[in-house]
This record gives C-alpha cells, sequence and structure tokens, in this order.
C-alpha cells in the first residue's frame, strides 16, 4: 500500500510539482494544505502516514503546525530550501523525524527518513 503523504507549503505551485513528483515515486498525496488550518482539516479528516511541512508558511512557522499535527500524523517532516544546520535545535526540540532539502525531495526520500525511525 502507497505511502499516503500530506504536503504543507504555502506555495501552490510548489505543491503541484511536489505531488507529482511523489506520486511518480509511489506516494500517494492526500491532501495539499497552504496553512495550519488546512494542514489540521486534512489531518483529521484524512488521517495520513506522513506530513511534510514546509518550514516558513507565509508568516507561521512550521515548527507549530508540526506541534498541532503531532498527535494525528503518525511521522512529521520539515522540507526546506534552507540548510538542516540553520534548525538543528528547533528539530531537536519538535515531533519532526528531521528536515529534507526540497531539492532532494523524493518518496524513496521520504520512506527512508520514516524507516529510519525509531
Amino acid at each position: 500500500m502507497a505511502m499516503r503523504c500530506l504536503l504543507v507549503d504555502d506555495n501552490a505551485r510548489f505543491l503541484e510539482a511536489a505531488k507529482a513528483l511523489l506520486e511518480r515515486g509511489g506516494a500517494s498525496v492526500v491532501a495539499l494544505a497552504g496553512s495550519s488550518t488546512d494542514a489540521l482539516a486534512f489531518a483529521r479528516e484524512l488521517r495520513p502516514d506522513v506530513a511534510l511541512l514546509d518550514i516558513d508558511l507565509d508568516g507561521e512557522s512550521g515548527f507549530d503546525v508540526a506541534e498541532l499535527l503531532s498527535g494525528i500524523v503518525p511521522h512529521l517532516i520539515m522540507i526546506s530550501t534552507h540548510a538542516q544546520e540553520d534548525f538543528e535545535e528547533l528539530i531537536a526540540e519538535s515531533p519532526v523525524l528531521g528536515l529534507l532539502p526540497k531539492s532532494l525531495l523524493s518518496a524513496e526520500a521520504v520512506g527512508e527518513m520514516v524507516g529510519a525511525e525509531g
């Protein structure tokens, strides 16, 4: 069964491109969200396996969204164009598995991060 993903980013063009990329790799993208409100509603309704969250959501922190989703979505991964080193402390203090650079986004990379948990 395909990994079910929720994508959360404030850039609609990126959301569409990322959805196509992940689905080509075998993942199922169940919803695209542009805000914490949408992300929370989709997470509660669709119960995805993993949420991919942009760090900066047009004035909202992806880390705050991760906290909201932490009891609903089992696997949370930050995505960003920024370097992981810039966010090491925030990542360590949050419920996310880590940061996946947008340039390396793929269903395989997401699967590896989820599989490495534990």
